[in-house]
């Protein structure tokens, strides 16, 4: 509660959730006291560097920065000559998916465990020389912006006009105003609820900054989805049929008969609300586009067991778990066994199982699964 508490300013999670959640921005003077990142910037370079990491470089011209030639957008992977060939000041490098690489960065997902992990989006790290910035914009998404190294300016804004510089590669704010700037050191997080319009700017050389951010999917992105979902489980696919057509006139009209006939086929895709929990809880653990799991060199059930027991078992950094009403599920996938005596709860929650957990009867049961989930790749063992 504790380090709740110093996270929040001072507020519970209950308080912070109702006074400021999806509501308005928070600042947060030593969030996390002592934190100047997990990453060097030659350590970030070198994740850009890599081709299942997304990136980007993001520069611009101050004297256009309000034109759409003002700006640059470089997609990654990169390489020395692109880093070596950039000005001294005036851009941004972006990394997003760290806690899929980093324990360290998988770590920092920890501090916000009282908002739900299926609203969780990812841990971007962005490292900026004095002067670097992405513009003024605003997220569709909640984002809590934590300081690693150096020093950055957030200027930020509640206004109404979110007209977009024409034919720029970014949305960047055509008129930005900015009604309360701070400059945020070390340990310190600003919290920014969606459609809040921000911008900010590196103080220093070297500024690195931690943005969490928490997924908000649109309705129709989850509409076609969920559609998809009952198409896949229970819609045939039959074919239109229209066996007491009469001739037409007007060849070229859609007639009130085929909206009816295409209508009844819809309605027969029936579907009820508990079906959307099953459905939220594969949406939410599907694997992004990027990732890619690496196999396990193969073991026999006993050999793995015998390890298991010593070492205990960790989800893979980008491995997905929830559940729904008892009912787990795993990279987009339900897992089909029970989990007697909370043990797939704790492993979705903690991201682990300890070795001393093994020796009770309900996790024997356990063992086939999650020898198959090593084999994939979805959790590792630990070392002993």
């Amino acid at each position: 509660m504790q380090q709740a508490l110093t996270l929040l300013n001072g507020l519970t999670p209950t308080q912070f959730m109702a006074e400021y959640w999806q509501k308005k921005p928070l600042l947060i003077r030593g969030a996390l006291p002592g934190f100047k990142g997990i990453l060097t910037p030659d350590e970030l370079a070198g994740l850009a560097c890599e081709t299942e990491v997304p990136s980007r470089l993001i520069r611009f011209d101050p004297e256009h920065v309000h034109e759409g030639q003002g700006w640059q957008v470089t997609q990654g992977p990169f390489d020395e000559d692109d880093f070596s060939a950039l000005p001294t000041r005036y851009w941004t490098l972006l990394v997003q998916g760290v806690n899929h690489i980093l324990p360290d960065a998988q770590a920092l997902l920890a501090h916000f465990n009282f908002i739900p992990t299926a609203r969780l989006d990812d841990v971007m790290v962005s490292y900026a020389p004095t002067g670097g910035g992405v513009g003024p914009h605003i997220d569709s998404y909640d984002v809590f912006l934590l300081q690693g190294a150096g020093k950055r300016r957030w200027s930020i804004s509640q206004q109404d006009d979110l007209r977009l510089i024409p034919d720029a590669p970014l949305r960047i704010l055509s008129h930005f105003v900015s009604e309360q700037e701070w400059v945020l050191e070390p340990g310190d997080m600003l919290y920014l609820p969606p459609n809040v319009a921000h911008w900010g700017v590196a103080e220093d050389d070297d500024c690195m900054t931690y943005s969490i951010g928490f997924r908000a999917p649109a309705a129709r992105e989850l509409a076609v989805e969920f559609l998809d979902a009952c198409r896949q489980e229970g819609l045939s696919d039959e074919l239109y049929q229209d066996p007491e057509l009469e001739p037409v006139s007007d060849a070229a009209a859609i007639d009130q008969a085929m909206v009816t006939r295409v209508s009844a086929m819809l309605q027969r895709l029936a579907w009820h609300p508990d079906e959307l929990g099953p459905f939220l809880a594969r949406y939410f653990t599907e694997p992004k586009a990027y990732v890619v799991f690496t196999p396990n060199r193969k073991l026999s059930l006993t050999k793995f067991t015998d390890q298991m027991r010593k070492s205990g078992v960790t989800l893979d950094l980008q491995t997905q778990m929830l559940h729904w009403q008892g009912q787990y599920f795993i990279n987009g996938e339900v897992i089909e066994v029970t989990d007697l005596g909370g043990h797939l709860n704790a492993l979705a929650n903690q991201r682990q199982l300890s070795a001393p957990l093994f020796e009770s009867e309900n996790a024997k049961h356990l063992l086939p699964w999650l020898r198959d989930m090593y084999l994939l790749g979805y959790l590792h063992l630990n070392e002993i």
